[in-house]
């Protein structure tokens, strides 16, 4: 009987240089800590999924180098016992990226090095072999080789989605946030063959070809139910969500949700480099587990808070009950109507 949750595509090992403040083009700051961490959707969601239920039997697919880098993440996920490696392949160099985390403003931003991620293509899942009942690939856009065109299924990565629910397995996509025009070429093939979409705002609307925030950096609350809405009408066969630092909204076919996101003092924050996946990641367990959509949301949403705490990505991501005690307990922000 198939069980858990298979994480596939993009590792990396996160690079993570602290600086007071981002700098402009050619100017100069002064990098105040660097620190190393697993990076990509494969060990962020790996790791995540393994630390709020310790049972729960998660399989990361993916390809590590041959070197220092690969060696690491091994050994990161390795100490994880409910985390299978049996489909991490060994070949050509792991990718890296480099986070600038702006002590000013919590942003972070990505210089990534793509290294063996083009390896990635789809033959690289061993269907017969996966025991997951959810399959999450990531990240479109970033994996060169599933992104290349298909006569069929109009993308190799759509391809990819369709085996899996030819499996029985349900599936579920992120994007990479880019400044392109690629998004409504490459992305809608792959929601036709999609359970669960779960994407930031920026990746949402770029999809659609529909602005969720407006010159001064605001929500466009009236433009979340458009793209809600016309991401489910690509074929997507059961949950929507969008998640953003104000909260998530999602749409399940019949109701619209907004999930306020949990207010966390300023000064309690290390770092925001791993709280997209968690969020992703305790969207994914709520919908392994039963859980409605709205449950499933503000399960992602402690989840992205309790990965605040902490400078990397993974290790303040807390167990399933103490994120639902957490999520009752934390003072909320004010909800967006959409």
């Amino acid at each position: 009987m198939k069980d858990g949750i298979a994480i596939a595509g993009t590792i990396a090992v996160d690079e993570i240089k602290r600086v007071a403040c981002y700098p402009d083009k050619s100017q100069l700051t002064t990098i105040q800590s660097i620190s190393r961490s697993v990076g990509g959707a494969v060990s962020n969601c790996s790791i995540s999924l393994a630390r709020m239920d310790r049972e729960l039997p998660v399989e990361a697919i993916a390809f590590i180098g041959d070197d220092e880098k690969g060696r690491f993440l091994k050994a990161q996920l390795e100490e994880y016992p409910n985390i299978n490696l049996d489909q991490m392949r060994t070949a050509g160099d792991t990718p890296f990226t480099d986070v600038i985390q702006d002590d000013q403003d919590r942003s972070r931003t990505f210089f990534t090095y793509r290294g063996n991620s083009a390896l990635f293509d789809e033959d690289s899942i061993n269907f017969k072999k996966l025991n997951a009942k959810i399959l999450h690939v990531a990240y479109i856009l970033l994996l060169e080789s599933l992104d290349q065109e298909d006569e069929e299924f109009g993308t190799k990565m759509a391809r990819v989605l369709r085996q899996a629910q030819d499996h029985g397995i349900k599936t579920s996509i992120d994007i990479v946030s880019e400044n392109s025009n690629r998004y409504e070429r490459m992305v809608p093939p792959s929601l036709k063959y999609t359970n669960y979409c779960i994407v930031n705002e920026i990746e949402a609307g770029k999809s659609v070809d529909i602005s969720l925030r407006d010159e001064s950096g605001e929500l466009i609350a009236a433009n979340l139910k458009k793209v809600l809405v016309k991401l489910k009408d690509c074929g997507v066969k059961d949950w929507v969500v969008i998640h953003t630092p104000e909260g998530g909204f999602g749409y399940d076919g019949e109701s619209i949700y907004s999930i306020p996101s949990l207010r966390i003092e300023h000064s309690q924050i290390k770092g925001t480099v791993g709280a997209g996946d968690a969020y992703l990641s305790g969207v994914l367990y709520g919908a392994l587990k039963g859980m409605d959509l709205a449950g499933a949301m503000k399960l992602g949403t402690a989840a992205a808070a309790s990965s605040l705490f902490e400078e990397d990505s993974t290790s303040g991501v807390r167990s399933y009950e103490e994120l639902i005690r957490m999520y009752k307990e934390f003072p909320k922000r004010e909800g967006l109507i959409i």
